[in-house]
């Protein structure tokens, strides 16, 4: 008689659609950034007459940037998200002995942060500078951490649910919030001044990049 272990999905996605997203993902943010890189004039046009806009309203509207900054500082902080992590790894190993998938949630999100910040230094884009700004941001512009933070721990968790089977209706719900904090953190960073729109663009491509090959690693390889 088979029997199935607690650390097996019960609907594998194949590793080589996992694949090919990844690479197509991948070609997508090396394009990206040889444009940001090369200071392509129609991008960078495109990013300073979107984020001199939203800074316009940022600074009309007081009420709703202070939401962004509670939202972008609290809620979809890279810390919060690496925090939110660690603590499903640790429900993975109380609840289900699953040691492996846990090891590689969170290897997976170290990878992310180093990817980060590893084209930060490369890269080294400014950030956009304001006579009146409304918020502040440490570190070089390209990628966005927070959106390529939370496309990578809520795309993780997404697929982590998939993975086991949830509900119908859990299944929705987090895919709502899902996509609503990964749009929504983007956002946020626009609409706040602390970076250009590519660089949101940037961190989800790398982050969904990050996911899909996570995806087909967790596949090929877990005992």
């Amino acid at each position: 008689m088979h029997t199935q272990s607690v650390d097996s999905p019960p609907r594998p996605a194949a590793p080589r659609t996992a694949l090919r997203a990844a690479t197509v993902l991948a070609l997508c943010s090396a394009l990206l950034l040889i444009l940001v890189a090369a200071r392509w004039r129609p991008l960078t046009g495109f990013d300073g007459d979107v984020s001199r806009t939203t800074h316009r309203w940022a600074v009309d509207d007081p009420g709703l940037t202070h939401v962004c900054r509670v939202l972008t500082d609290w809620v979809w902080d890279p810390t919060t998200m690496r925090l939110l992590c660690a603590a499903v790894a640790v429900w993975l190993v109380w609840r289900r002995s699953a040691w492996w998938t846990a090891g590689w949630l969170v290897a997976v999100s170290a990878v992310g942060t180093v990817l980060q910040q590893s084209l930060k230094a490369a890269v080294d884009r400014p950030r956009p500078v304001w006579r009146d700004p409304v918020d502040s941001a440490h570190y070089a512009a390209f990628p966005s951490g927070h959106a390529l933070t939370a496309t990578v721990v809520c795309g993780l968790l997404l697929w982590l649910l998939h993975h086991y089977g949830v509900g119908r209706a859990l299944w929705r719900t987090a895919v709502t919030v899902v996509v609503v904090s990964v749009a929504g953190v983007g956002l946020t960073r626009v609409w706040l001044g602390v970076h250009w729109p590519s660089d949101v663009l940037g961190g989800w491509l790398l982050g969904a990049m990050v996911v899909a090959l996570a995806v087909a690693a967790h596949q090929r390889w877990r005992p």
